[in-house]
Order: structure tokens, then sequence, then C-alpha cells
């Protein structure tokens, strides 16, 4: 199984960014995806997440409003649309599976089966 994050950058603040994750090795509809960031010195904190069918969508309540988390079975890809983006955005963002059966979308990280590599997401002030 692979899943591989891309998209991240430098951007202003203010500006947006499209994270993408593209999945291989598994089938994809099976799984709940989900975005998850680190801070420097911070915890793993879930970011989004999608149920299996595309139709549910959760994020953390600190960053409503500003993301978009959308998914592509066809595909096997997994993006997050990231508008506003502000300083304390800056972080590795991973993008990750949870293949438990009828499971909803979990915050907790622990939940996940599959982890991608990350990709870095940098905010200039």
């Amino acid at each position: 199984v692979q899943l591989q994050a891309s998209g991240g950058g430098l951007v202003q603040t203010g500006g947006s960014l499209r994270l993408s994750c593209a999945a291989s090795g598994l089938t994809f509809s099976s799984y709940v995806m989900s975005w998850f960031r680190q801070g420097p010195g911070k915890e793993r904190e879930f970011v989004a997440g999608i149920t299996r069918n595309g139709i549910n969508t959760y994020y953390a309540e600190s960053l409503k409003g500003r993301l978009t988390i959308s998914r592509d079975n066809a595909k096997n890809t997994v993006d997050l649309q990231m508008n506003l983006l502000k300083p304390e955005d800056t972080a590795v963002y991973y993008c990750a599976a949870d293949f438990r059966v009828g499971a909803a979308v979990q915050a907790n990280f622990r939940s996940y089966d599959y982890w991608g590599q990350g990709t870095q997401v940098t905010v200039s002030s």
C-alpha cells in the first residue's frame, strides 16, 4: 500500500494550496480517507476526513470554512483544497486511510491503517 501526498509548498498569508494524495495497492473505495497535520513541536492533529462514498465530509472546527476535502474513487485520489492560509497552518500534511468496517471519519490518528509520507506546507507572514 502506498499513499503519495503532493501539492505542498511555500505560500503567503491569504493564499491557497491544493494537496493531493494518490493511493495504490488497496481498494480505495473501501477506506475512509483523512488529512492530518503536524506542526513544529506539536502533536499530529485531524484536519479533514471524507467517507468512503464521498458524500459526507468532516473538518476540524477551527478550520471549517477554509478547507474542502474531496475524493475520486475512480482515480484513487483524495484532495484537500486550502484557502485563506495563515502562518499557523504551517505543518507537514499527511493523508491517511482507515479500513474499519462501518467506520465513520475518526479524528484520532491511531485509528488509521496507512499513512502517506507527508507534504510540507509553509505559510509566510
